[in-house]
C-alpha cells in the first residue's frame, strides 16, 4: 500500500496547417500575395510585423529593403512595419551566436509584439533556423512567415517545421519544432545565387528522389544538363517537387515532431553508404551531370586514433538520436530500408570505390 497512485493518462492532438506558395516578386507593390497571406485568417485587424533581412539577399537585390518598406506603406489599413527591416548576417554565421538570437528577442519585445504579430524572415536556411528559433521563444511563438531565397531552403529548410541554431560543438543543438505561419517561395531570387548555392539545393533533390521517388530521380538525370547550365524552368520543378516530398513527409510520416528515432530524410547527412553497384553508379552518374562534386578529401580525413572522422558524426548522430542508431538507407532507388548498426570495413570500402571512381574520371583524357 506505500506504493500505490493514481494515474490520469491524458492524451490530446493539436492541428496545424500552414500554406506553402510559390510565386515571383513577393514584395512587389502589386502582388496581392504577401498581404492576403497575413490575412488568411480574416481577423479584421491592422497587422503589424517585423522583417529580417539575410546580408546576402541584401547585398545581391539591394532594392529589396526599400522594396518592403513601399509594400507595408501601400497598404496602411491592412499592415504596420514596426521598424525598418533587420539586415543580419547569413549563413553558418547567422547559427553561431547566441547575441544575434538575443537581438530579435530585444528588438521583437521593444516593439511590443503579441502572439498575433508577424515576423518575416527572409533568407537562406541559416537565417530562416535562427530568426524561427528566437520567434517561436517570444510568449511561446509569434506567427513566423518565412520567404527563403536559396534552391536548399526553398524546398527542405524553409518548408519544414524545424528551427534551431548550433551550440555545444553540435549542429541544431539547440532548437524547438514550431510550425510557420506560411512559406512564400519566391523564385526571382535564385538568380543571383553563386553556384555553389545553386547546385547545393539540387543534392536535397537528389537525396529525396533516391529514398522516395524514382520516377522523380529519372527526371533528375534526364534534366541534367539544364539544372548545370542554370535554366531556371528547370530549377523551379525541381524545387516544386523536392518541396512536395517534404511536406507529404511531414504530413503523413505520422512522426513531424520526431519523438520516435527514424529520421528518413537523414539519410546522406553523415557518411557513405553501401549501395547497389548499379544504382551508385547510376547517382553519381545524375548528379556529376548536374555539376555535382562527389568526392571531397575530408571524406577520409581521419582522427588522432585514425578513426575515420565521419564514423565520429555517425555517433554524434546516435547521441542526438537518443542513444540507439536509427539511419536511413536507399534501398536501390525510389525506396528505403532503416539500419540500426554500420560497420567501419564497409564505410571504408565505400570511401575506396568513390575515391578511385572520382580520380578515373577526373584523370585527362
Amino acid at each position: 500500500e506505500m506504493f500505490a497512485y493514481e494515474m490520469h493518462d491524458e492524451r490530446f492532438s493539436v492541428p496545424f496547417d500552414y500554406p506553402v506558395y510559390f510565386t515571383r516578386g513577393i514584395f512587389d507593390r502589386e502582388n496581392p500575395l504577401l498581404a492576403s497571406v497575413l490575412d488568411r485568417r480574416q481577423e479584421s485587424r491592422r497587422h503589424r510585423a517585423v522583417v529580417y533581412v539575410d546580408a546576402g539577399v541584401a547585398s545581391a537585390h539591394p532594392h529589396v529593403i526599400q522594396q518592403i518598406k513601399d509594400y507595408f506603406h501601400d497598404r496602411p489599413k491592412e499592415l504596420e512595419l514596426s521598424s525598418s527591416p533587420d539586415v543580419i548576417a547569413g549563413g553558418e554565421a547567422a547559427k553561431r551566436s547566441w547575441d544575434r538570437v538575443k537581438d530579435v528577442l530585444w528588438t521583437i519585445g521593444n516593439h511590443h509584439l503579441c502572439r498575433q504579430s508577424f515576423v518575416i524572415a527572409v533568407g537562406g536556411g541559416s537565417v530562416l533556423d535562427m530568426v524561427g528559433f528566437a520567434t517561436s521563444l517570444v510568449h511561446r511563438g509569434l506567427r513566423l512567415v518565412r520567404v527563403p531565397t536559396t534552391v536548399l531552403a526553398q524546398c527542405d529548410a524553409g518548408v519544414g517545421v524545424k528551427n534551431g541554431v548550433d551550440e555545444h560543438g553540435a549542429k541544431n543543438y539547440v532548437g524547438t519544432f514550431a510550425p510557420p505561419f506560411a512559406v512564400l517561395n519566391d523564385y526571382s531570387f535564385l538568380s543571383t545565387l553563386e553556384n555553389k548555392d545553386w547546385v547545393g539545393g539540387i543534392v536535397e533533390a537528389f537525396k529525396v528522389a533516391i529514398i522516395k521517388d524514382a520516377e522523380f530521380f529519372e527526371e533528375l538525370c534526364r534534366d541534367a544538363g539544364q539544372l548545370r547550365a542554370r535554366d531556371q524552368a528547370a530549377m523551379e520543378r525541381l524545387i516544386r517537387r523536392t518541396a512536395a516530398l517534404h511536406l507529404e513527409h511531414i504530413r503523413t510520416g505520422g512522426d513531424p515532431f520526431e519523438f520516435g528515432t527514424a529520421r528518413p530524410l537523414d539519410f546522406g547527412h553523415w557518411a557513405a553508404h553501401k549501395l547497389e553497384a548499379m544504382s551508385f553508379e547510376r547517382i553519381l552518374a545524375g548528379m556529376t551531370e548536374c555539376g555535382l562534386p562527389v568526392w571531397d578529401d575530408l571524406i577520409e580525413q581521419r582522427g588522432a586514433d585514425g578513426v575515420l572522422v565521419i564514423l565520429d558524426g555517425l555517433n554524434q548522430f546516435r547521441e542526438h538520436l537518443g542513444g540507439a542508431l536509427s539511419v536511413t538507407l536507399p534501398k536501390g532507388i525510389g525506396a528505403k530500408v532503416e539500419v540500426h548498426q554500420v560497420h567501419a570495413d564497409v564505410v571504408e570500402q565505400a570511401i575506396a570505390f568513390l575515391k578511385e571512381r572520382h580520380a578515373s574520371h577526373e584523370a585527362p583524357g
